[in-house]
């Protein structure tokens, strides 16, 4: 790699745009290619065609899966009227990412990626298809729904490493950064669009609908896949037993000064600043009263900020100071999660769930791009699964702990608790990690 490419890697800039500030260019001209600069730098790695592909595939697919996700949480309260319940199921959801993770990684790093994709995605069509059918016939009971959820957890743990590790063979290595925030972008378009149309479609045909559509949505996905053209094997064969390959991944993050920190930070985000989200139907119902819409509206509240978030990181690769925005990220999030706890007020939640959003984004996407910035392609699969064990695996955790508090104590304790502790370990991050201030 030429030092260029080096700096272009670190900063995530392309080439500078052509004379936009050229002597003799007219305002109006200076304006409109400012404009059009920022858009083509905000969406670079939609240049390569696989990457179109999965773009566009994930975008129909991720639509499905929150409004999955939407449902099947209003489902288990609907069910059950129990906090403590959801935070179980959700903790059913996410424990398989503690347990298997480490091992997807190995996989991620062993086998063409495209295959195991095309593999993890047919068995969660399966499973979206057959609580929909549990629903449909009336037999669905909130331990049916926790157990698919489990299953659903363990093919998620195989299939987040390698999509994580599939993008540099999509975009290389110039345009990550810049896929890392569009991939968050999709992620959060769907988030906008899942929840707002599970609300009404529960409202008006209940959950096994949203179920169903959720399955048909798979097909983007897959035949996205199945159309790139990609080489049969990428990356470097296998050295030793999966489980030395394990130990390798973990004691270079163990030793690393960037990574280890930043795993961590998301680790105790996870944990607990996220615990709120698995009682949004419990705070729309029983403290602020507005019903599944209004529950659905609460969780696109969330995807607008978090949307946002994405979009501004994917045009600031040329930006210095990246570990600022992510420190930023660290304190704005949980503390609009103590103030989301606090709201009595519709409308005033609806504000502070995007500004959650928001905060929630910049943190996740920068320390996504930094960490895979940073780590080398050998090592980019089980680096990244130990990042999806704490992103996925500790968020079901802090949901346990959250449904816990609030069954003792009260809904809003139990979204603030969660919020209060993260909120602590950032101010602790702030003083003990300055290097991360420094990463550019």
């Amino acid at each position: 790699m030429s030092p260029d490419e080096a700096s272009d890697l670190k900063t995530g800039a392309g080439p500078e745009p052509p004379s936009l500030s050229a002597p003799g260019l007219p305002p109006a001209d200076t304006a409109r290619g400012w404009r059009f600069g920022l858009v083509a730098r905000t969406f670079s790695a939609l240049q390569h065609r696989n990457y179109r592909l999965f773009f566009a595939g994930q975008l129909v697919s991720l639509v499905g899966t929150w409004m999955q996700n939407v449902s099947q949480a209003w489902l288990v309260y609907d069910l059950t009227g129990s906090p403590f319940k959801l935070g179980l199921v959700s903790f059913a959801s996410g424990v398989p990412a503690l347990v298997f993770s480490l091992w997807g990684g190995v996989v991620a790093d062993r086998m063409p990626k495209r295959r195991l994709l095309l593999m993890t995605q047919a068995i969660m069509m399966v499973l979206a298809l057959a609580l929909a059918a549990d629903v449909f016939l009336g037999t669905v009971r909130w331990w049916h729904i926790a157990i698919l959820a489990f299953l659903l957890g363990t093919v998620t743990a195989f299939d987040g490493p390698a999509r994580q590790a599939f993008v540099v063979e999509m975009v290389g290595r110039r345009e990550l950064m810049n896929a890392i925030a569009l991939n968050s972008a999709v992620f959060n378009s769907a988030r906008i669009i899942g929840p707002a149309v599970a609300g009404v479609v529960l409202a008006t045909v209940g959950a096994a609908w949203c179920f169903l559509l959720n399955g048909v949505s798979f097909l983007a996905v897959l035949a996205g896949l199945y159309l790139m053209n990609v080489p049969a094997y990428v990356g470097a064969a296998p050295t030793g037993s999966a489980l030395s390959q394990m130990r390798e991944g973990v004691s270079y993050i163990r030793r690393h000064p960037v990574v280890r920190p930043l795993i961590t930070l998301v680790a105790v985000s996870n944990m607990f600043a996220t615990g709120y989200s698995a009682l949004l139907p419990a705070l729309a119902d029983g403290v602020l009263h507005v019903g599944t819409v209004g529950y659905g509206f609460m969780s696109t509240a969330v995807g607008v900020g978090a949307l946002a978030g994405a979009l501004a990181i994917a045009s600031l690769g040329a930006v210095e100071h990246k570990g600022l925005i992510l420190t930023m990220g660290n304190l704005l999030f949980p503390t609009m999660v103590i103030a989301v706890a606090l709201s009595r007020s519709y409308h005033l939640t609806i504000g502070l769930l995007v500004l959650v959003g928001l905060g929630f984004m910049t943190q996740n996407a920068t320390a996504n791009t930094l960490v895979q910035t940073t780590v080398s392609d050998s090592l980019r699969g089980r680096v990244m699964s130990v990042y999806i064990m704490v992103f996925q695996g500790f968020f079901p955790v802090g949901s346990l702990i959250a449904g816990s508090v609030a069954e003792k104590l009260g809904v809003p304790a139990g979204a603030a608790s969660g919020g209060i502790i993260a909120l602590a370990y950032a101010l602790f991050f702030f003083w003990r990690a300055p290097q991360i201030r420094a990463l550019r």
